[in-house]
């Protein structure tokens, strides 16, 4: 005779408790409190706003469905602010990027001083946007700038940035990129801190040459530091007010350097037109939503 010996598994094998339940609310809760008060909530309502006709200086909103919509279509500003808000995020994340990987690598060395420098390079991220824009107000000046007194010197006349769209462009993106620098080069040198040293000595003793290294060993180790400073940095680039508000307010030639963000700035209280401002905010909410999903799938295809 066999006896078949048979785990029982218990009626409540499976069934998470309700402590664990109650613990996980309450360390979840209050997040989701947050969230749901101070930025879906807001969300919704301003994609509600945006079918309505809404002067700030009026007591009541009408109801006007996709008008606004259609108003921001078929106007010719429209798409002269796209492309200066394209052209500004894509160089300042490329821009910063680019030059924080090229800084990090630099001072990943051991050089005499490189704390200091590396301080130096990360102090402009922690300052105010609006100081920083001052300042380089004297930097780029036509009459008095740095700029203009070093191209003097070689006989070069310096270009007018505040009467010229694409300088006033050019301009204001520089400034951005020499501010937002220090974030991309801090991210970038703790990742280089971080990376397997097994297979640079691998590499080393395959007599692989710097531009194989960079390309084969490094650059693979830093694809999710890339991924992450790829979404952050265009994250903030478009939400980039204060270095045009000081420097341009939008202009020159009225929208030479407006962005959506500042379009949506000027439309609310330049022109009392908050339904208006609230559609360009959801079309790019849903633009960079977008974006965002597309850098997902593409970060997960390159995983698998």
């Amino acid at each position: 005779m066999s006896v078949v010996n048979e785990r029982v598994e218990p009626a409540t094998a499976g069934v998470r408790p309700w402590r664990s339940y109650g613990l996980f609310l309450l360390l979840v809760g209050p997040n989701l409190i947050l969230l749901g008060v101070f930025t879906y909530r807001p969300l919704i309502e301003n994609v509600r706003m945006s079918f309505f006709d809404w002067n700030l200086a009026a007591p009541g909103a009408s109801f006007i469905g996709f008008n606004n919509y259609r108003e921001w279509l078929t106007r010719p500003d429209s798409w002269t602010i796209v492309s200066n808000t394209l052209i500004f995020t894509v160089v300042s994340v490329c821009g910063s990027m680019v030059l924080g990987l090229m800084l990090a690598l630099l001072l990943d060395r051991q050089l005499r001083g490189r704390n200091l420098v590396r301080s130096i390079v990360f102090a402009p991220f922690v300052l105010s946007g609006a100081a920083v824009g001052v300042a380089f107000q004297f930097v780029f000046d036509p009459n008095f700038g740095l700029i203009n007194d070093l191209l003097s010197r070689v006989g070069i006349v310096a270009p007018d940035f505040y009467q010229r769209p694409g300088w006033a462009l050019f301009m204001i993106t520089v400034t951005y990129v020499w501010k937002n620098l220090g974030y991309a080069f801090v991210i970038y040198l703790a990742a280089l801190q971080g990376r397997r040293i097994d297979l640079d000595e691998a590499a080393a003793i395959d007599g692989a040459s710097r531009w194989t290294y960079f390309r084969r060993v490094l650059l693979p180790q830093l694809r999710p530091t890339t991924f992450f400073l790829s979404i952050t940095v265009l994250l903030n680039s478009l939400q980039v007010f204060d270095i045009i508000n000081v420097m341009t307010r939008g202009g020159p030639l009225g929208i030479g350097t407006t962005t959506m963000v500042y379009q949506v700035y000027d439309e609310t209280f330049g022109n009392f037109r908050a339904g208006y401002g609230a559609t360009v905010a959801t079309i790019m909410f849903l633009a960079l939503l977008i974006v965002t999903v597309l850098q997902v799938r593409m970060m997960d295809r390159s995983q698998s």
